[in-house]
């Protein structure tokens, strides 16, 4: 991740729901590339995130929770868009299965 504040945009939403529709779109890409989703404790909130971006520039898409995800995949329809936290990767292959990785520590700047 680049660390020059000048070509970070941070995009905040206000719900799971929308921070996956990033995904759902992404993974239907040329490239079919799906961000990896990133939990992090900062400044005591529990900030969800994605990263997209190109050459130019890096965009942080996250969420603010109120509690940190109590598992550790998110299993996302892609013809819905619905989605549930599960423990392990499931065999809907009409599904994406999202990691959602523990971070200690970033050097982004969430505003």
């Amino acid at each position: 991740m680049s660390t020059n504040d000048a070509q970070i945009t941070y995009l905040k939403y206000k719900e799971y729901g929308d921070l996956l529709k990033v995904i759902l779109y992404s993974s239907q890409s040329v490239l079919g590339a799906v961000p990896l989703m990133y939990h992090l404790n900062h400044n005591n909130q529990n900030i969800i995130f994605i990263q997209t971006g190109t050459i130019g520039g890096n965009v942080i898409h996250y969420i603010v929770s109120n509690d940190p995800p109590t598992k550790k995949l998110i299993e996302l329809k892609r013809l819905t868009g619905d989605f549930h936290f599960v423990d392990k990767i499931g065999t809907d292959g009409m599904s994406l299965y999202i990691p959602i990785l523990e971070l200690e520590k970033s050097n982004l700047k969430f505003p």
